[in-house]
């Protein structure tokens, strides 16, 4: 846009969303009405869960675009990033020269406001880790606010209003609005943040792994001198990200040169066990009941800012005893003639690994199945064909879902789900390839035994491919 518009006004009443329907815009909805600000939003083809949740919380949707949805004006419209600027409402706001803005705006002016931000990025880990961050904190009795990419079970929300001091914040590294092409972490001004892992993904909006880095380098850059990085040790993307950084430093890893250090990792199910260092004295002895060495390394992270933020290391082990988890993040969604049903989140390369890596201790009943769905921009693409074959390692047998969405990649970057299915055959595994879902749940219905752990992996709802599995069992 170029009329100059795209700002927050002083006194805002009345507030329209468009695009309202996705997670994260959805939960704004729910700040600003929580607010006292009377809010409209629309989308395409609205429908439960999200239209029925927005509802109750007195919420009105609109089926739809159409420039009607913005009479009688608003005071701001808020413009979710799958919007493009021809939308019927995009073009509408441009004629009446409407104030307007993006979802990392909003969230600065209606949740962060004065308080202290605490911004989690990186490519993987993200929502467990901010999850994890604002638990401790309402544990410790600081009321924090937060807005987060998954459902926390704690609180049944991926949004709260506090009280205190602190807001917790997901910083995305996608792509902010049409209007505004930087990523969405680039609008948060953090007091303290943690960075978890750069590597290359969103393969829709980024050229390649140095367009990455650019973009995590940017943000670290323009952290301000007295705020404070915990940043992963031992990783080459992130000492290259870092070379530009003028704010304080920590590092977290199993390494001796991290300034907190992870050892003594050991697994007693359903508990992960592990000894946590600063600078060579021992800080605490902690036990997890999150899944899986990354989730060790997420958890080191946020005790590092609880240290930061005067939390102590016995307040922080209690809290991280209790921590429910985030769903769709290993969540156990059903167990059927003893077979466990469990879904993952996981779709890039290293996601899939570690996932698979973190379940196989805990299946020590039978076999551990892996179902994916590549459904990602990037997942859909070529560029992880040579790198998906030799992450499913852990597992006794693979089924790969031919993607659904294939059509929308132009067909000379496609990847090949059956070249995957080869690739992985040849390494020695069983896996075998499925065109759809119902194929899927149709084999494992007869091909699993009492004490097998399914793992379920995918960014999407799999075509509800868990309850109906469970109900075929």
């Amino acid at each position: 846009m170029t009329d100059g518009n795209n700002q927050i006004p002083e006194a805002v009443e009345r507030v329209h969303l468009i695009a309202a329907c996705g997670t994260a815009m959805g939960a704004l909805a729910c700040i600003l009405k929580d607010s006292g600000i009377a809010v409209t939003g629309s989308d395409e083809h609205v429908y439960p869960p999200m239209s029925t949740f927005l509802a109750s919380r007195g919420i009105h949707l609109l089926d739809g675009f159409h420039p009607d949805h913005l009479t009688p004006a608003p005071d701001l419209v808020v413009v979710g990033n799958t919007v493009k600027s021809d939308n019927p409402e995009a073009r509408r706001l441009r004629e009446l020269g409407l104030p307007y803005c993006s979802l990392p705006q909003a969230l600065n002016r209606f949740l962060v406001g004065e308080k202290r931000a605490l911004v989690v990025t990186g490519t993987h880990g993200k929502t467990t880790t901010s999850s994890l961050l604002a638990w401790m904190l309402y544990r410790a009795g600081m009321e924090p606010s937060f807005m987060i990419g998954g459902i926390l079970k704690d609180f049944d929300s991926n949004y709260r209003l506090g009280s205190g001091g602190v807001a917790v914040l997901e910083g995305d590294e996608y792509d902010t609005a049409y209007f505004d092409k930087g990523p969405k972490f680039i609008h948060f001004r953090p007091a303290v943040a943690i960075l978890t892992s750069v590597e290359f993904d969103h393969a829709d909006i980024y050229r390649d792994l140095d367009h990455v880095c650019e973009a995590f380098s940017r943000f670290v850059g323009e952290m301000h001198r007295e705020s404070l990085l915990v940043a992963c040790h031992g990783d080459a993307n992130i000492t290259r990200v870092l070379s530009g950084a003028r704010c304080r430093v920590e590092s977290y890893g199993n390494d001796d040169g991290a300034h907190w250090r992870i050892a003594d990792v050991s697994v007693t199910p359903p508990w992960t066990l592990f000894s946590l260092y600063c600078r060579k004295d021992l800080f605490g002895r902690f036990r997890s009941p999150m899944l899986g060495r990354h989730n060790v390394s997420n958890a080191a992270a946020v005790i590092a800012v609880g240290a930061e933020l005067g939390l102590t290391a016995p307040a922080m082990a209690a809290a991280l005893e209790t921590f429910s988890g985030v769903r769709r993040r290993q969540e156990i969604r059903g167990r059927r003639r003893g077979v466990t049903v469990m879904d993952d989140f996981a779709h890039h390369p290293t996601a899939v690994r570690e996932t698979i890596a973190a379940v196989r201790p805990h299946a020590t009943g039978g076999r551990l199945i892996a179902v994916f769905e590549p459904r990602t921009n990037s997942s859909m693409r070529q560029v992880f064909q040579a790198v998906y074959p030799t992450v499913f390692d852990g597992a006794d047998l693979v089924c790969i879902r031919r993607p659904s969405a294939l059509h929308k990649v132009p067909e000379a970057q496609r990847m090949s789900s059956e070249r995957l299915v080869a690739d992985l055959q040849r390494r020695g595994l069983d896996a075998r390839h499925f065109e759809e879902t119902g194929a899927i749940i149709d084999f494992l219905a007869n091909a699993c035994r009492p004490g097998d752990t399914v793992l379920i992996m995918s960014n999407g709802g799999f075509d509800n491919i868990h309850a109906r599995l469970l109900a075929a069992l």
